[in-house]
Order: structure tokens, then C-alpha cells, then sequence
């Protein structure tokens, strides 16, 4: 037998916190010190730090590509960088503190695994430290970092540290998502517990930020439990020279959880069909299983109608499906979101039209409580909203599912994308009544 030699897990993450805490330096000092930087990107640092003066690098020039965010000294845009380690590779997203760049920070946190929220520890846990948080909360993003940045300028105090850890552990307990929760005293710009440890904390027992990173458990952050498989595409070669591809047909997309066998029955929705797969295709050949977040192309044992925003799903733990939907909403344009607006809504592998019912409320990030029946939701606004679509979805609760349980909001007309949704869990489970075909 070969060996099979298995692929080295991706770790997403994102940063965030208040402006100036210092996320892009500490993007900048994880490149930087674990030797993730070409030749031509460590030149580029130099020449920067020769114009700006002192002579001094700024690593957060490694993320901070406009032009705008280098002169004002700033986070604007969300910026991605790639890194490895011998444990691990890397994708980072490094969002904007700005309340005004709310929205930005829940499109780079939306993918992550894990959420590193700086605190700069003079200022200690203000307002956007605790709206990041609920926001990290709220997208499900499973495992979180308190980087407590800038603890050289407290003289490396002990007690400070753990004033903002007792604070963070008020609130955190209530937004009761998160599977683990780190605290780590930080000096980004010197490089402190970053991904080295550092002789100022013999207080601190707990291992450097980048060690941490390579060892946090994520293998379990998918949902292996309920098979869901939005159809992307169907998958149909006609191709009149070669005799196995003339009459293949196969049902193309990701799945986005649980696990899908050769000879398993499944039940297509919202036809509520019921048939067994007969086989699953990569780009590498046939297998007799695969799980998510891969890609795949299913083949079923029937001549099914099957188009592109049905879900295949198993017969076990049921989505939902209603026109009636349920969610909270991240408000993302600067025209605001009043009931009765319609968008169209873009959900897994389909777009349907939707109209928004209620504002039900809207969340004060000061104390994370609900304010009733607002008129509207302004940009960066989070509240509870209802919609009504022109026909069912299939869906489950974004905390069962982060794939099939989120949704875009799109404006009519300008196709801007005004709204993030995370979809609240189904009152009930699509009854179990399939045409079966009998084998």
C-alpha cells in the first residue's frame, strides 16, 4: 500500500479590535519572525522605513496596502496574507478597528476558525473590544485569542493584565459560543509572546501566540454529523468522443457538512426525493466517501430533475425549509434597512426575492441586549430581522451550520451587497415524506 501522506490543516483567522491596537503589527510580526517574508517584501520594508524616517521597520506596512491606510496609519480594507509553519499553513485576514468599518470586519471574520481581538492594554476593554467580540460571537466563530498588545508601555504589569481578563470573562460567558478562550500578554511592535516567548512575563505560564496558533484544535469545527450538499452545478460533459462521458451526469458543488458514502441514501429538496448515491468524483478519481468542506461531484442511482440550489441532504437531522425566515442581520450600506424593502437573497448555491416583514431589534453592543422595534438599522448596525421569500429555502440555524445558515441581503438594481444574515434554527425539520423509487 502507499503511503498516503496527509494534507497539513489550514487555520483561518482574522484580527480585530479598536483602532491602533496594533493588528496589522502583529500580522506584520508573525511574517516577520517566523521567516514567512520573500526577499523582495523584507527590501520593500526597508525602503519604507528609510522614507519614513528613524530608520525603524513597520511591519503593519506589510498589510496596510492602500495607499490611504499608509498615510493615515489605519486599517481600511480587509487584507489577506498566506503563511506556514511546519505544523500548520495560514490564511489571515486583517480587519479595519474603525466603528465605521464594522462591516468589513464581518466579511474577513466570516470564514475564520479563530478570532484574535487586541486590546491595547492602557485603554483596556472599550466599546469596539466588546462589539468585536459579540460580532466573533455571532458569526460562530468557534475559538477566540484576548491579545492583551502593548503591555511594554504598562511596564509588563501583571495586575493590568488580569483587570482586562476579569472583564472579558464577564461578558463572554454570556454570549455562550465559543469553545475556548486564550488570553496572551503581547508586545507586538518588539515581538514579545508573539511567536517567541518573552523574558517579561515569567508570570505568564501559557505558550507564545504563533505556538498556540499551531495547536488549537479545529479538526472538530465542521459539522460531520448532517450531510448537506447545495448543488452548484450539473455536471454534464457531451462529449461524443469518449464513451464514459457521453452520458455522465453529475451533481457538482462543496460539500458543507457531514459526510457522504457510496450507496448511502439521501433525499433531494425541496423535491423531497429519495434516491442513493452511486458514486462521488474528484478531480483525481472515484471515492468511496468524502466529507466536507470538499469538493465533489455526486452521482445518484436515479434519473432525478435536479438543478442548480437544490440540497441533497441525509435522512438523519433534517434542515429546515420555510419561506418564512428568521435571522439576525449585519447592515452593510449606508441606505438603511426599513420593513417592507425588498432585496434578493442569496442563499448557499441560490438567489430568490425576499422581503423584509419586521425589524424585530436591534442589538445595543454596549450591553449586548435587544432594543425593540427600531424604524431601521443603519450601517453597521446588528439586529433581529424577519423575511419572507417569494419560495422556501432549505436551511438549518447558523450555529448548527455556518454554510447553510447564512445568507446575503443584495439591493435591487445596483446588486450592492447591503446586509449579512446568520439564519436562526428552524421551528421545525422538513417532514420526512419522499417519493421513494424502489430499487
Amino acid at each position: 500500500m502507499p503511503h498516503t501522506q496527509h494534507p497539513i490543516e489550514i487555520l483561518r483567522l482574522n484580527t480585530c479590535g479598536s483602532v491602533d491596537d496594533g493588528k496589522s503589527t502583529l500580522i506584520g510580526r508573525l511574517l516577520y519572525d517566523s521567516k514567512n517574508l520573500m526577499e523582495d517584501q523584507l527590501e520593500a520594508l526597508e525602503r519604507s522605513a528609510d522614507i519614513t524616517g528613524g530608520g525603524q521597520i513597520n511591519l503593519a506596512n506589510l498589510t496596510d496596502g492602500l495607499r490611504a491606510e499608509r498615510e493615515q496609519g489605519i486599517t481600511i480594507d480587509v487584507a489577506y496574507r498566506y503563511f506556514a509553519t511546519p505544523k500548520r499553513k495560514f490564511i489571515v485576514a486583517d480587519t479595519p478597528g474603525h466603528v465605521q468599518y464594522t462591516r468589513n470586519m464581518v466579511t474577513g471574520a466570516s470564514t475564520a476558525n479563530l478570532a484574535i481581538v487586541l486590546v491595547d492594554a492602557r485603554q483596556g476593554v472599550i466599546e469596539q473590544s466588546r462589539r468585536h467580540t459579540y460580532i466573533a460571537a455571532l458569526l460562530g466563530i468557534p475559538h477566540l485569542i484576548i491579545a492583551v498588545n502593548k503591555m511594554d508601555l504598562v511596564d509588563w504589569n501583571k495586575e493590568r493584565f488580569l483587570e482586562i481578563r476579569d472583564e472579558f470573562e464577564d461578558f463572554i460567558p454570556k454570549l455562550d459560543v465559543f469553545r475556548d478562550v486564550k488570553f496572551i500578554p503581547i508586545s507586538a511592535l518588539n515581538g514579545d509572546n508573539v511567536v517567541t516567548a518573552s523574558p517579561h512575563t515569567p508570570w505568564y505560564e501559557g505558550p507564545p501566540l504563533l505556538a498556540h496558533l499551531e495547536t488549537v484544535h479545529i479538526a472538530s469545527d465542521w459539522n460531520l454529523s448532517a450531510l448537506r450538499f447545495p448543488v452548484q452545478w450539473v455536471n454534464r460533459p457531451n462529449n461524443p468522443t469518449d464513451p464514459q462521458l457521453h452520458d455522465f451526469r453529475g451533481l457538482s458543488g462543496q460539500i458543507a457538512s457531514g459526510i457522504v458514502r457510496k450507496g448511502q441514501s439521501v433525499a433531494v429538496l425541496p423535491a423531497g426525493i429519495k434516491t442513493t448515491v452511486k458514486d462521488i468524483w474528484t478531480y483525481n478519481g472515484s471515492l468511496e466517501e468524502a466529507f466536507c468542506p470538499q469538493s465533489v461531484t455526486l452521482c445518484l442511482e436515479h434519473d432525478i430533475d435536479v438543478s442548480r440550489g437544490d440540497m441533497i441532504v441525509g435522512l438523519e437531522n433534517l434542515p429546515g425549509q420555510s419561506s418564512d425566515l428568521h435571522a439576525h442581520v449585519c447592515w452593510m450600506h449606508k441606505r438603511k434597512l426599513q420593513a417592507g424593502k425588498k432585496y434578493f437573497l442569496k442563499h448557499a448555491t441560490q438567489t430568490v426575492q425576499a422581503v423584509v416583514t419586521q425589524l424585530e431589534s436591534r442589538i445595543n453592543m454596549a450591553t449586548f441586549e435587544p432594543e425593540a422595534a427600531p424604524t431601521a438599522l443603519a450601517v453597521n448596525d446588528v439586529g433581529i430581522v424577519r423575511l419572507k421569500t417569494a419560495k422556501p429555502i432549505v436551511y438549518d440555524g447558523y450555529n448548527t451550520n455556518r454554510l447553510t445558515g447564512s445568507f446575503i441581503l443584495i439591493e435591487q438594481g445596483t446588486n450592492a451587497t447591503v446586509g449579512a444574515g446568520m439564519l436562526l434554527p428552524p421551528t421545525e425539520a422538513v417532514k420526512p415524506e419522499y417519493t421513494d423509487f424502489a430499487i
